[in-house]
């Protein structure tokens, strides 16, 4: 690209900074642009679970890079922006505050965000979500004034939440609908090794149950109502039930989405400026075989096929794909 392009980055996560470090790194001279819609400089979202959650970790810890190393690296921080819209014909994107910004080149790094729980009570004050800084903090402070909380989901989050829980002294109860947690990821001879390890920590793990209900009190959760009709009582509930890839701008562009961004093996999508990194790309690619087109027009896949791995956050669109393997996302 030349000197004089302008390279344009939606969401201030992992994906977004490693992107714009990976840049500066290949010699790349033009200007960087860096839009978040949170007022914290890019951080590593898997970190919320963990030390941070226990309070073992300060909050400097998350960052993907200190405070001076945009400045140092000419890399224009946008924090408490919102990208509303992308103009594919003007190559521009538009900010909440009404500001366009033209782009060379635009990289989609926005993420994932929790699936929400399609259940009666599931907007009650009390239940928790983890994606952000802030969650995690509001997290940790409940942990400090409740003595009980229910956990809905085995997965990475809900384990790792249960386990900073339990490090706080506060009772916890698991539910997941699953025979065994993280049975597709581990498989059956390793899952049950982590239903033995949280149960000798004092967690009530509860698999293959349902939810029918999260329960509560003038708008406050009070726990939750299983299919079969045992209640079960909490002081705060929180819900680890996978996430969703943040696809919005890309369908109202017009970019092809299927389970997220797809995405060739270069992160490039199907706008030959746009490109896709992070949870929001798509773990589907063209395919290499099995096309249609012409000599004259842009070649289609007709099937799709998956790659041997998602593509790391950690690689900017310039190189190609490598594997990576599962961590917690938030």
């Amino acid at each position: 690209m030349p000197a004089s392009s302008t390279f344009v980055i939606v969401g201030g996560g992992l994906a977004g900074a490693k992107a714009a470090e990976a840049l500066r790194e290949q010699g790349f001279e033009g200007r960087i642009v860096l839009i978040g819609e949170e007022n914290l400089r890019p951080y590593e979202r898997p970190l919320l679970s963990k030390d941070y959650l226990q309070g073992k970790a300060d909050r400097e810890t998350i960052f993907v890079h200190p405070p001076g190393w945009y400045d140092a690296h000419a890399v224009e921080l946008r924090l408490g922006t919102t990208v509303t819209a992308i103009d594919r014909d003007r190559r521009e994107v538009a900010l909440s505050g009404g500001e366009r910004i033209s782009y060379d080149t635009l990289l989609l790094a926005t993420g994932s965000s929790p699936r929400r729980l399609p259940l009666p009570g599931a907007d009650a004050d009390g239940v928790l979500y983890l994606r952000r800084a802030a969650d995690s903090e509001r997290i940790r402070d409940t942990f400090a004034s409740v003595s009980r909380v229910l956990i809905v989901g085995a997965g990475w989050i809900g384990l790792e939440v249960a386990a900073a829980a339990r490090a706080a002294g506060v009772d916890v109860t698991i539910l997941e609908t699953a025979e065994l947690p993280l049975l597709h990821v581990l498989g059956p001879q390793v899952a049950p090794v982590f239903v033995g390890l949280h149960r000798e920590h004092g967690v009530d793990l509860r698999l293959g149950v349902q939810v029918a209900e999260i329960t509560g009190t003038s708008g406050k959760a009070s726990g939750a109502l299983l299919a079969d009709g045992t209640r079960i009582g909490a002081d705060a509930v929180i819900v680890g039930v996978g996430a969703a890839p943040d696809t919005g701008l890309a369908e109202a562009a017009g970019l092809e989405v299927q389970g997220g961004v797809v995405t060739d093996a270069s992160l490039r999508t199907s706008d030959p400026a746009i490109y896709a990194a992070g949870d929001v790309a798509s773990a589907f690619h063209p395919c290499s075989a099995g096309t249609s087109g012409s000599s004259t027009g842009p070649t289609r896949c007709t099937s799709r096929k998956p790659p041997p791995g998602r593509c790391s956050a950690r690689t900017p669109p310039t190189t190609g794909c490598p594997t990576s393997t599962p961590t917690s996302t938030t």
